[in-house]
């Protein structure tokens, strides 16, 4: 797994005094405070950095109002950010998405979450002290960000790109796009230990479904929440052509799009 986008646990507890390496927890604010986090770890709950009103893309808060989130927090576009939520890190992954996006260079997953870091590591309830920082974004230009829109789902249709579709089995046999694979994007994670599959097992799941790294790849899901997981994943597992759909199914079935119906191994 390329520590470049995923760390582990004990990865980030010897930068626990690195001032340049910035935790962000993702949870509710009732969580951060009341159940406790990360030492250092400042609070940017997820419902802060998703906006319904579609101000860039799909939930995508706009570049300004993202870069006034980090730089309220005292996070410089220089620091190297570790984000983590306790639901698996779906929640922290869309965070890391947002900030590639905006063009943070330097921002990972933790591997596990809360609860797996709670297990060996110490939590505290202690206010994270932070002094502002004037964060200038810098997002992505339209040929880097692997974000794409109807259009160009459209075209990825008739080429021979595999579609994954990330969500539940009831979603999928309701709707999917033509042709999708359906991988449930909690498939990587071990129940057990909370944190991610060993990298050749990840590898050995990806491919019995036919999501191999010489392939392009196209994730959707119904929000774009449960894909950042897998993007994230996938990344990190070196998958050099995936293909972000914002959209997701909400938007392809506003757009009329065709879809298909019923059991998944029909």
């Amino acid at each position: 797994m390329d520590e470049s986008v995923v760390v582990s646990p004990d990865w980030l507890a010897s930068r626990l005094d690195d001032p340049t390496v910035r935790i962000v927890d993702v949870r509710d604010a009732w969580e951060y405070d009341g159940i406790g986090h990360l030492p250092g770890a400042v609070n940017i709950p997820f419902d802060r950095y998703r906006d319904e009103s579609d101000v860039d893309r799909g939930t995508l808060p706009g570049a300004d109002a993202f870069a006034d989130l980090l730089g309220n927090v005292g996070i410089d576009p220089n620091d190297t950010i570790v984000a983590y939520d306790d639901t698996h890190g779906v929640f922290a992954a869309r965070f890391v998405l947002t900030a590639l996006e905006y063009g943070h260079d330097d921002v990972r997953l933790l591997d596990g979450d809360y609860s797996a870091w709670n297990r060996e590591y110490e939590t505290t309830t202690d206010a994270s002290a932070t002094e502002p920082t004037t964060y200038e974004p810098d997002p992505l230009a339209p040929d880097e960000t692997p974000l794409v829109g109807y259009e160009a789902v459209q075209e990825a249709l008739e080429r021979d790109a595999v579609f994954v579709d990330t969500r539940e089995r009831d979603e999928f046999e309701e709707a999917h796009l033509p042709g999708a694979v359906r991988f449930d994007w909690r498939e990587v994670v071990d129940e057990e230990t909370r944190r991610l599959k060993p990298d050749a097992e990840l590898e050995a799941l990806l491919e019995d479904h036919g999501i191999t790294p010489n392939r392009e790849i196209v994730l959707y899901c119904n929000t774009a929440r449960r894909i950042s997981h897998t993007f994230v994943v996938l990344t990190a597992l070196d998958y050099e052509t995936v293909a972000f759909y914002e959209g997701s199914l909400t938007e392809w079935l506003a757009h009329d799009g065709e879809v298909e119906s019923g059991p998944e191994d029909a």
